[in-house]
C-alpha cells in the first residue's frame, strides 16, 4: 500500500465557520467546498475535511452526530510565538499553555463549532 495522503473528517454543524477558522488562523488553504462540505489543507499539515452534520455521506449510525472527543492536534516549532499570534487575533484560548509530566508543552483552542485543535511542543529535544 502507498498513502499518498491523508485527512481527517470532522462532523460539524457549520461548515463554512469552521472552514474559515482555519483557513484565517492556521493557514490552510481551501481547495474544494460545496454545501456541507469543505476540503482544507496545508503542505505541511494533515488535510482537513468537514462534513454538514446528517450529511448522507456519513455512514447511517454516526450521521447525526458531532465531532466531539477528538482532539486534532499539531506540534509546532515555536509554541509561545503561536499561543501569542492567536491571542492577539482575538482566538479565545480554551487550555492555557502548561507542560504536561511527560514533557509534552500544549494549549488548546476551540472552533466555532466545538472542534478542539491544540498545539504541541516538547520541552526536552528528541522527543517529537
Amino acid at each position: 500500500m502507498q498513502i499518498t495522503s491523508t485527512a481527517v473528517s470532522l462532523t460539524v454543524d457549520d461548515v463554512p465557520a469552521s472552514a474559515a477558522f482555519l483557513t484565517g488562523h492556521f493557514g490552510f488553504q481551501e481547495v474544494m467546498a460545496t454545501e456541507g462540505f469543505a476540503s482544507l489543507v496545508r503542505e505541511d499539515a494533515l488535510n482537513v475535511i468537514f462534513l454538514k452534520r446528517g450529511i448522507e455521506v456519513l455512514p447511517e449510525g454516526v450521521r447525526d452526530q458531532h465531532a466531539a472527543g477528538v482532539i486534532t492536534a499539531f506540534t509546532v516549532a515555536d509554541l509561545d510565538a503561536e499561543y501569542e499570534r492567536l491571542r492577539g487575533e482575538g482566538v479565545a484560548i480554551t487550555m492555557p499553555l502548561r507542560e504536561e509530566p511527560w514533557g509534552e508543552r500544549l494549549f488548546q483552542v476551540t472552533d466555532p463549532n466545538g472542534v478542539i485543535l491544540q498545539l504541541v511542543a516538547w520541552a526536552s529535544p528528541g522527543n517529537e
